[in-house]
């Protein structure tokens, strides 16, 4: 997938190799504190070697209102003291001999951002009323990126969430989720609307923005249902709408697109009465791995004849939802149980990234079966339908070192399924679906199916090994990224590569057993310690006293556990970053604080022990200079504790980006944060806090290292991909990247980009 640094191919071409964006110069100019901070893109495909504070590409000519200012060599970024908020820049690079001719990229043209910052306006959709009559209005959320109309500029997607998004456990209606698609100036090209019949939150709706079929444009691709439509903009305020392809056999079946699958408190009672009724034919009652009766699954004296009919089964509901539900939980308040979305179709759609268009719809595998009952929604003192089986994840993966394929996952708790698609501009071909299988259970009403495998013989070590988000990195270094889902990683075929396993630690409730590491919510994979061979994976487990650890460094590769420490309670969040230029390597830790029996603060990627106090760990980012890592942090009093601050380990903080809020309640998350524009460092994107605009934060300290765009690294720009799914997590390039990396090793991709 990639060489170190060395002679590159002179200009894009066609042939073997990666597939990836053909960018432009991506120029920005910032009005700063001692003039124009201007910073570019090199390319990739430009590095001809290394130096000792970067790579060897082009030297570049700046131009100030057409006069030349300056020659650049050792880096992509100038400090002119002379520019103004009305200055207009132009950086070329300058001709090289290759081959017997002149090669030059493209150049870059810049105004002055003369805010320190760029405000992309965004157009707020309208608010509405749940059939419950609550109101709710809308706020930006998450925000990918893509080329959608092939011209080497990003492009930006933003997801809006209601203001009454729920967490999958979470019990109420939602508004539709919407899917906007922006140019850098705002101008709005066309909206997904999903419908009402899919559920608004952090947990459903994962979006892909990535050119999948080689055309140079982006494409958006997300799970869709009956309902869901393109709205495309005229200009002069005619909106014009197109629905999905609904398959032949759902027309049939009577499904369209006015449906609404949503519960009431009342559905979903009925619904429960119906599962009742048909508990005698249920496959696991039949094969005699379930009690005979619903009685008997309660735990109740055997009192009604089977099958049982409507007047018995609504009974037994009551029983259910009264008694049952409340003795095992007093949060388990069904009798308010409503706005799920349990049945219906579902579908994974692609649409045209530049107009909107639907260009291929299919089912979404694996189906979600039942409301939950197989998944284990049902099985603990917390019953939540809908839950478990509703937890869906995205990625994009380079399977065969070459084209991206797009990932979509179903569950992690329990059963945990994986999809790989393949889109060719017409069709979405699925490669391989790789499938854990139910955790089996005696009983769905009372069982711990977290513990337990799947049902497959190949894949059930998958089960349960999930987290909140996924990731994706070329592990074994075949040239083919695999799929880390959690704590276990699937290969480039679909096949389980591994599952993490460990003995507990005396003290726990897994004493002496060798079990899972499980599920966690934050999961860091990447080149963190230089010293030792291939890449590390670092992740925190809520596991508590039944998870062998709370906090784990592994071996990417194998999924053998380096170091870590048990913690006996749900170990939350986890950041990676170099923070002290000091320490070899990246550091990592944790959102546990240190107690009497575990360490569990700062380590050094190599193990060692640092101390108890730790940086934040909502999100990190890329904006010193010399290359360390400075984390994301909210800030603030009141109503304003989402205001973001980017905070330097050492230095304190160097932005508080007032105006703006932070997503995702407690995960504090930014909108992006990639390397969009200018140099390697990466931009903080941030939705203001009325959502009128996406403001876009770029560094202006002036940097002497030189690497081109980290977007064109393949680990790195997926990561960029899948950011904003689930838990939002930073993205992590192949190589290692900090004050000490090695330049010699920094690794340029063999790759073709689109003519």
């Amino acid at each position: 997938m990639a060489a170190s640094a060395g002679p590159a191919p002179a200009e894009p071409r066609d042939g073997p190799g990666i597939r990836l964006e053909r960018l432009d110069r991506g120029l920005v100019a910032v009005q700063a504190e001692d003039g124009v901070l201007l910073s570019w893109r090199l390319l990739a495909h430009e590095v001809t070697g290394h130096t000792d504070t970067g790579l060897r590409g082009p030297r570049f000519a700046v131009y100030r209102d057409g006069r030349g200012i300056a020659t650049v060599a050792d880096s992509t970024n100038l400090l002119d003291p002379g520019g103004s908020e009305d200055s207009r820049y132009e950086v070329v690079p300058l001709p090289r001999s290759s081959g017997g001719r002149l090669d030059i990229g493209p150049a870059g043209e810049a105004s002055v951002w003369a805010d320190g910052h760029h405000d992309l306006p965004l157009s707020k959709p309208e608010g509405g009323t749940t059939p419950a009559g609550e109101r709710y209005g809308y706020t930006a959320n998450d925000v990918a990126v893509g080329d959608v109309d092939g011209d080497g500029r990003y492009e930006f997607v933003v997801k809006w969430e209601p203001t009454n998004a729920k967490d999958v456990s979470q019990r109420g209606y939602t508004g539709n989720t919407y899917v906007d698609t922006y140019t850098l100036e705002g101008e709005l090209l066309h909206r997904v609307d999903l419908g009402v019949n899919i559920r608004s939150g952090a947990h459903y709706t994962q979006f892909l923005v990535y050119d999948l079929d080689g055309d140079g444009r982006s494409e958006l691709m997300l799970k869709t249902a009956p309902g869901t439509r393109t709205l495309s903009f005229d200009g002069d305020g005619g909106v014009t709408e197109e629905y999905v392809t609904l398959p032949e056999e759902d027309v049939a079946a009577g499904h369209g697109h006015g449906d609404d699958h949503r519960m009431s408190a009342a559905d979903y009672h009925e619904h429960l009465v119906g599962m009742f009724q048909d508990w005698h034919g249920h496959p696991e009652v039949v094969a005699g791995n379930w009690p005979g009766t619903v009685e008997e699954a309660l735990g109740l004296e055997p009192e009604y004849d089977h099958p049982l009919d409507r007047d018995d089964a609504a009974a037994l509901a009551d029983f259910f939802v009264d008694e049952y539900a409340p003795g095992r939980s007093g949060r388990n308040l069904l009798r308010e149980f409503e706005g799920f979305v349990v049945d219906g179709p579902e579908y994974l759609t692609v649409f045209d990234g530049l107009t909107g268009a639907e260009l291929d719809t299919v089912r979404y595998e694996p189906g979600r079966g039942d409301d939950g009952l197989l998944w284990g929604d049902y099985a603990m003192a917390r019953i939540e339908p809908g839950n478990r089986v509703d937890r869906f994840l995205a990625g994009v993966a380079y399977l065969d070192g070459e084209r991206p394929s797009a990932v979509f996952a179903r569950g992690y708790y329990t059963r945990s399924a994986v999809a790989a698609y393949d889109f060719d501009g017409e069709s979405i071909r699925r490669r391989w679906l790789a499938d854990s299988g139910h955790v089996p259970m005696d009983n769905p009403f009372d069982a711990s199916p977290h513990a337990g495998r799947g049902s497959d013989p190949a894949l059930g070590a998958l089960a349960g090994q999930g987290f909140h988000s996924l990731d994706v990195a070329d592990v074994d270094g075949d040239g083919r990224q695999e799929i880390v889902y959690g704590a276990a990683t699937l290969d480039d075929d679909g096949t389980l590569l591994y599952s993490s396993h460990a003995p507990g630690p005396p003290g726990s409730a897994v004493e002496g057993e060798y079990t899972k590491l499980g599920h966690g919510d934050a999961m860091h994979v990447g080149d963190l310690d230089p010293d030792r061979d291939g890449l590390e994976v670092w992740t925190v487990h809520e596991g508590g006293a039944h998870a062998p650890y709370g906090f784990a460094m592994r071996d990417a590769a194998t999924g053998e556990v380096l170091f870590g420490g048990y913690t006996g309670v749900d170990t939350g969040r986890a950041m990676v970053g170099d923070i002290d230029p000091d320490v070899p390597g990246l550091e990592a830790w944790s959102s546990m604080p240190p107690g009497d029996d575990v360490e569990a603060g700062l380590w050094s990627a190599g193990g060692e022990y640092l101390g108890d106090r730790t940086p934040g760990t909502d999100m990190s980012i890329r904006w010193a200079a010399d290359m360390t890592t400075q984390v994301v942090e909210r800030t603030g009093t009141g109503e304003q504790t989402q205001v973001p601050a980017v905070v330097d380990w050492r230095r304190g903080t160097l932005l508080t980006a007032e105006g703006t809020l932070t997503n995702n309640g407690t995960k504090g998350n930014p909108a992006l944060v990639a390397d969009v524009l200018g140099d390697w460092r990466e931009e903080l994107v941030l939705r203001t806090a009325d959502s009128t605009a996406l403001r876009i934060h770029t560094s202006t300290e002036v940097t002497d290292r030189k690497l081109h765009t980290l977007m064109q690294d393949p680990q790195y720009r997926v990561g960029a991909a899948r950011q904003q799914t689930g838990y939002n997590q930073p993205a992590q390039p192949s190589f290692h990247l900090g004050s000490d990396t090695d330049w010699a090793g920094v690794p340029v991709p063999d790759a073709v980009y689109p003519e």
